[in-house]
């Protein structure tokens, strides 16, 4: 295998950015990939459109997935490069498209070096930006066929120099949601607004109510974070007085604990203050995210692939801010994911401008071969450790 055949690959999937449900063509250029590649099994539409090629080894041991994401994003790419996004509104500005050629890749080398024992599941999972993707895979009836007993995925890291590697002892990511508030009163002339119920007093109360829930400094187990990001009272009129509100927050915690409990009082904040006004209240969620925790066995495999391979790894106690549905396989298999270097200069993820870096493509095939031979070597008698 060729770093231009992985380039490639990458530019191509980089043009066909497709939004988290609609990954219709991404899956299928998958396929047609993966199957000139000889898996042993290739499922479709898993939990939506996603993709599982399975590789079997000679004798029994651990089946281990290895994780990518299918997804873009609604945003513009703001971009010169000859495989700029041929999607208007679409792009893959998070590096996702880095990511599945990586474990394609993978494919490749498992096509002529089948494990010695257990297997490996690459996975193509959908929807990760929402959140939806790994829970619909998990449900999948043929989810079964392929339950893990490790589960690893990579996401690149702007900021990190390409060629390192970052690796969180426990938490890694975030549990986060979207709270969607619906305040409804009742509409009246804007000559007689007392005649209406609006929600203006409820909104100036609650701002800054549900702002002041965060304990947003160290992330630590007692760490919460509430960001507004929409707010929308009545209609663009100067005549109505208005009768109905809505409210959009983030919920952000280290810990699922400390989001059930941020939950509660944030509804609570909510009752409270439809209550006073005399409003009726509507709360729906929305992105919803578990917080994402490494199982340290499965970080002693990074740790140790990065190792062998004289890849700086940098450990960390802290996770990352961001949330990610990778954290569903950790309940399922001893999981992990790490960052991967993806350049100092990187524009953040999400940028418009952001372009995943070809130089980081062989680092990070590298570390998922590495922890593919150390667990399907058949060194450990193919003993499957206990969850």
């Amino acid at each position: 295998m060729t770093q231009d055949l992985l380039v490639q690959l990458r530019h191509d999937l980089h043009k066909i950015p497709e939004v988290s449900g609609e990954e219709q063509e991404t899956a299928a250029f998958v396929c047609r990939f993966l199957a000139a590649y000889s898996p042993d099994e290739l499922i479709t539409g898993l939990g939506g459109h996603g993709v599982a090629a399975v590789f079997d080894g000679r004798t029994p041991g651990p089946t281990v997935l290895i994780r990518c994401e299918l997804d873009g994003l609604p945003i513009e790419e703001q971009s010169d490069v000859s495989y700029r996004s041929q999607r208007a509104g679409r792009g893959h500005l998070c590096g996702h498209d880095g990511h599945m050629a990586m474990v394609a890749g993978l494919a490749m080398e498992l096509h002529d070096n089948r494990p010695a024992a257990g297997r490996v599941v690459l996975l193509f999972q959908p929807a990760e930006e929402t959140g939806k993707g790994a829970p619909a895979v998990i449900a999948d009836p043929r989810f079964e066929q392929i339950e893990p007993d490790f589960a690893f995925s990579l996401h690149n890291l702007p900021g990190l120099p390409i060629g390192e590697v970052a690796l969180c002892l426990g938490p890694a990511n975030c549990a986060s949601r979207g709270m969607r508030i619906r305040l409804q009163g009742r509409t009246s002339h804007a000559a007689a607004p007392q005649d209406g119920v609006s929600p203006a007093g409820a909104i100036v109360t609650l701002l800054p109510a549900l702002v002041a829930l965060a304990n947003a400094g160290e992330l630590g187990p007692e760490f919460a974070l509430v960001t507004v990001t929409h707010v929308r009272l009545g209609e663009a009129t100067f005549g109505i007085a208005p009768g109905e509100a809505e409210i959009w927050v983030t919920l952000r915690t280290v810990t699922d604990a400390r989001m059930t409990q941020l939950i509660q009082d944030a509804e609570a904040l909510v009752t409270r203050a439809c209550a006073a006004e005399g409003l009726v209240q509507d709360i729906a969620y929305d992105d919803v995210f578990d917080a994402c925790t490494n199982h340290p066995d499965a970080s002693a495999r990074i740790e140790a692939a990065c190792g062998s391979l004289d890849l700086r790894c940098h450990l960390q106690q802290a996770p990352q801010r961001w949330s990610e549905d990778f954290g569903q396989f950790g309940k399922q298999a001893k999981a992990a994911m790490f960052w991967l270097g993806s350049g100092e200069d990187q524009p953040q993820l999400h940028n418009p401008d952001f372009d995943f870096p070809d130089a980081a493509l062989p680092v990070g095939l590298s570390v998922f071969r590495r922890i593919v031979e150390d667990l399907t070597s058949g060194r450990d008698g193919g003993n499957i450790p206990a969850f």
